[in-house]
């Protein structure tokens, strides 16, 4: 199996890279290592290394929802980023910064204003957008910027 038959999946429990084929990533994988799902149709919270694990060892796109728990617009987007994360699984990782807690991440990729939606496709940015958007805008933008 090469790369283009399959996809590097980071576990959202143990961050042990997963090997899944492409044919098999929408039945529900689990983690060889800690035999978790790999996908739970939820975004994931995570610290700086769990988020540098997801965008720097994982082969699938990363869309990231810069936010903190002060910021209204950030609260109204919360459940439109999860709905968002049922509908782009398996071929994307959602994952979500609270810029209060990761300041220094935050820092490091010029978070301005939030909620910040980021793109990140081979360990690299690909486009973001500021501002709250419903479901199926945070889809469709994913899309379209992949």
């Amino acid at each position: 199996m090469n790369k283009i038959d399959a996809s590097l999946v980071i576990c959202p429990h143990c961050l042990a890279t997963n090997r899944v084929p492409l044919a098999r990533l929408g039945e529900t994988p689990r983690c060889g290592k800690c035999r978790s799902p790999l996908f739970a149709g939820q975004p994931l919270d995570v610290d700086a290394a769990a988020f540098q694990r997801h965008i720097g060892a994982g082969s699938l796109p990363v869309l990231v929802d810069f936010w903190a728990a002060w910021c209204g617009p950030c609260k109204i987007m919360a459940p439109a980023f999860a709905a968002a994360a049922g509908m782009l699984e398996p071929q994307f990782r959602l994952l979500k910064v609270d810029t209060e807690r990761e300041q220094a991440l935050a820092a490091r990729y010029g978070i301005r204003s939030i909620p910040t939606l980021m793109l990140f496709a081979d360990g690299q940015e690909v486009d973001r957008l500021s501002g709250a958007l419903d479901a199926r805008g945070i889809v469709d933008w994913a899309r379209r910027a992949r």
